[in-house]
């Protein structure tokens, strides 16, 4: 697979649902590019389109019209099978509702991906243990999500998001559940994962993560390297702005 300096390359995208004078023009004419290790944010309020266009970057969704390319691969040109391992190896999705399996363990939930892909005990039980120390929960590996806390589960579906080591992570409102300091405590984390702060895997030579998070939270958008804005959708760079200054 080509490796180029963009990670995402979104080429005069429309995406319209239904048709007639009730048809909902969701996207028109987007275009985006997000360069490998870049943390990218979403902003826009609901029904702006963000939802829409990390669906179409993911492979969930197909677009009427443009071109999206992902980890150097035109998304157009993959079938079915194609489509569905490079969501399984390249991409990682986290959402705004966790989407954990209730009756799994911390621990059992991060390690449904490796188990999928048929990764031996040994090695699934290590990269289990290492990404759960890298989002702060290895003392509740064993615990489910029912005993943890938001912003706690949502730890847990980033570290099973990094399970499958992907290239690009896409986050729908990964804070839109969590109070104002626990959803800053998750956007740090995902910076964090993106610029390599700890290693997300703990091993020389892993490859940068790139991530594209859609959110509505402005306080959030200053620990983006880049901002972006959907409005009735279409989209417009802008600045990120500074850092909130902590009190005292």
């Amino acid at each position: 697979m080509a490796h180029t300096p963009d990670m995402v390359e979104v080429q005069d995208v429309h995406r319209t649902y239904g048709s007639g004078p009730r048809a909902v023009h969701a996207l028109r004419g987007v275009s985006l590019t997000v360069r490998r290790g870049e943390l990218v944010a979403v902003r826009g309020r609901s029904g702006s389109g963000k939802t829409t266009l990390l669906n179409l970057v993911g492979g969930l969704d197909t677009p009427g019209s443009g071109r999206i390319t992902v980890d150097g691969t035109d998304l157009a040109t993959l079938g079915d099978r194609e489509n569905l391992a490079l969501r399984r190896d390249r991409i990682g999705f986290v959402f705004q509702s966790f989407a954990l399996l209730p009756q799994l363990t911390a621990a059992e939930n991060v390690g449904v991906p490796l188990r999928l892909r048929r990764t031996p005990a040994p090695e699934r039980d290590r990269r289990v243990a290492l990404l759960l120390a890298l989002v702060g929960l290895d003392e509740h590996a064993r615990q489910r999500p029912g005993e943890l806390s938001g912003g706690q589960q949502q730890r847990v579906a980033i570290a099973r998001a990094l399970a499958n080591r992907p290239a690009l992570l896409l986050a729908d409102e990964p804070t839109g559940q969590l109070d104002a300091e626990t959803g800053r405590e998750v956007m740090e984390l995902l910076r964090a994962v993106v610029r390599g702060e700890g290693g997300a895997d703990g091993e020389d030579g892993e490859e940068p993560v790139t991530a594209l998070v859609a959110t509505h939270d402005e306080t959030l958008l200053g620990l983006a390297d880049r901002v972006v804005e959907l409005a009735d959708g279409e989209l417009r760079e802008r600045e990120a702005p500074a850092e909130p200054v902590a009190a005292g």
